[in-house]
């Protein structure tokens, strides 16, 4: 299965797919592994807590994760991110994404960027002014952007604070399923939606079927999810990519659960 993985992203990295001068290697190969196993596993490594994120890295290679993730909502240590994007790619063949929670999560080595706009922010910042400030440096580096809206679902999460959000209650779906029709219709082809880390309680699968109706491109969910049974279910209402980052950094089990939950949500 790993070599499988391996070859299957190389084989598309290479694949030569443009829009607007863009190439979508990454892209196709998200798509690609979704079609393969139905939901994928994206652990994300925050950059503020990067003790072993070359070894962690790894270990969930080897555990069926499509991609890593790495940076987080109050990351500001652009040195220390690329060291860290660096050292993971000296050890992992899958892609390196990173997850930017401002100018500051930009990183030369990295294959591609979630390049969010933070749909429901109460600050223009989030929602237009740091793309723009960061866009030079994505083309410069040759960092492929994945057109992400990101949605902020409840509140009380350090992504909800740091980027001034007015979070969607968990139980508004069609207020969610507004948002994910505006993300598609400005043409933005990834959608997540961020119960945020550490949250008290994951996105309720009833939401995210309600979303999966409408939006259709990849969908992305986090926040909260802690449990193997959490994710078969977020996995069932119609996620695509399943983001786990908390668990990582806090439970001495991580590697159990994590393996257990990669296993649960394929196909």
């Amino acid at each position: 299965m790993f070599i499988t993985k391996s070859n299957a992203y190389i084989l598309i990295y290479n694949h030569k797919a443009f829009t607007n001068g863009v190439a979508h290697k990454i892209e196709d190969y998200i798509q690609s592994e979704v079609k393969k196993y139905g939901t994928l596993c994206f652990p994300l490594i925050d950059s503020e807590n990067s003790a072993g994120a070359a070894s962690i890295a790894k270990k969930v290679e080897g555990m069926g994760a499509s991609a890593v993730l790495v940076g987080g909502s109050s990351a500001i240590d652009q040195l220390e991110l690329t060291e860290i994007v660096s050292s993971i790619k000296l050890q992992i063949n899958i892609p390196v994404i990173l997850f930017p929670g401002n100018v500051t999560g930009v990183s030369p080595r990295a294959d591609a960027i979630l390049f969010s706009t933070l749909l429901n922010s109460e600050d223009p910042y989030f929602i237009t002014e740091a793309q723009a400030l960061g866009a030079l440096s994505v083309k410069k580096y040759n960092i492929e952007p994945l057109p992400t809206g990101y949605v902020i679902i409840g509140e009380g999460t350090t992504a909800w604070f740091i980027g001034r959000a007015r979070g969607i209650p968990f139980n508004k779906y069609r207020i969610a399923v507004m948002y994910s029709l505006a993300a598609q219709y400005l043409g933005m082809r990834f959608l997540y939606l961020e119960a945020g880390s550490g949250a008290t309680q994951s996105i309720s699968p009833q939401m995210i079927s309600s979303v999966r109706k409408h939006y259709e491109g990849i969908l992305i969910v986090g926040g909260g999810i802690r449990t193997p049974e959490t994710a078969k279910e977020i996995a069932k209402a119609g996620a695509d990519v399943i983001v786990i980052s908390t668990m990582i950094e806090q439970d001495g089990s991580w590697e159990d659960k994590l393996s257990t939950i990669i296993k649960q949500i394929r196909r």
